[in-house]
């Protein structure tokens, strides 16, 4: 217990603390600087071709109002301390604070990644396992000629495809209703997330399918598979607890990857379904140039991602104990 308490507190989680600060520092810095290379602001959006009528006067008193009167380092501080004392900024356009939107944003997310996912790995996992029993046989190519068609449609198009098809044909639209959380209506959420979780889970099955049957194909090499063939492991048995179990360490890093994209690359689906999700937030934000929306929203997204990743490597250490080690 001693050394595990001590091993913990150790180097490699420090590691790991460190490297998500610096990599949220960099986050941070990197989105507040491209907003502000972007043409226009929130002034500009806010009023249009009306903004050319605005006297000097009047266009330093919004700029004093939105804070763009400031240095850009005095803007970044002033954004950065407000996110540490729990205020992400206001919405003029939707007249909330940032932390209220994304409240209600961030489980329509949530609800679609995890929906997503879980297709991805029901899909992905056995369609790897299929193809590997018989590399270079037809399951094999048919199964990867699939996977490469599907990675390389785009989802605005499979989405919008599909979306047009239903409700053209068979006039199944739940999507162009309201939107129903699913505390309120359960029925009718899962009619609207079921396409675009479908869309997204075959999307991101694609790597995790070519991952397991790569890391399959490498650990059926290995000699200790061939020493528990020799002595009379069922081949069903021997694939799953042997085979599967030791090919799980990439397969994991393909699926916490991918979740992490799902959290912030959502954005394709939520807008063609019209999900409020964190995605749609962002993208609606930049239209309207609102500078701390934005800001505060991909750092919510950059923090889920590095969370998620911290998780990725716990599941690391159940599934071989010596990858802490490294």
């Amino acid at each position: 217990m001693k050394s595990t308490l001590i091993h913990l507190g150790g180097h490699p989680v420090t590691r790991r603390l460190g490297e998500a600060l610096l990599t949220l520092l960099g986050v941070s810095v990197l989105t507040f600087t491209l907003l502000r290379v972007l043409p226009g602001d929130q002034i500009t959006s806010s009023y249009g071709i009306d903004a050319g009528d605005l006297t000097k006067s009047q266009l330093a008193q919004l700029h004093a109002y939105y804070g763009l009167d400031k240095p850009l380092p005095e803007q970044f501080l002033s954004w950065l301390h407000g996110v540490f004392t729990g205020n992400l900024g206001y919405s003029s356009n939707a007249g909330q604070s940032v932390a209220d939107m994304t409240a209600d944003a961030l489980p329509v997310t949530l609800e679609l990644a995890v929906l997503a996912i879980v297709l991805a790995l029901v899909i992905g996992i056995p369609g790897g396992m299929i193809a590997a029993s018989r590399p270079g046989a037809l399951r094999d190519g048919v199964a990867q000629t699939a996977s490469l068609l599907v990675l390389s449609a785009p989802v605005f198009l499979t989405g919008t495809v599909l979306a047009s098809i239903l409700a053209n044909s068979f006039g199944w639209n739940p999507n162009g209703q309201t939107f129903a959380p699913l505390t309120e209506d359960p029925l009718m959420n899962i009619q609207q997330m079921v396409l675009p979780a479908l869309v997204l889970g075959v999307s991101i099955a694609s790597p995790i399918m070519q991952t397991t049957r790569t890391a399959i194909l490498d650990i059926r090499g290995e000699d200790f598979i061939r020493t528990a063939r020799a002595k009379g492991v069922p081949e069903h048995a021997l694939h799953v607890r042997h085979v599967l179990r030791n090919a799980l360490i990439p397969i994991v890093t393909m699926s916490g990857l991918q979740f992490g994209f799902l959290l912030g690359g959502a954005v394709v689906a939520e807008q063609i379904f019209s999900l409020p999700g964190i995605g749609r937030q962002v993208l609606l934000g930049m239209g309207q140039k609102e500078y701390s929306v934005v800001q505060s929203t991909v750092l919510v997204i950059a923090v889920l991602f590095v969370l998620v990743n911290l998780v990725t490597d716990l599941v690391y250490r159940m599934v071989d104990p010596r990858v802490w080690s490294r």
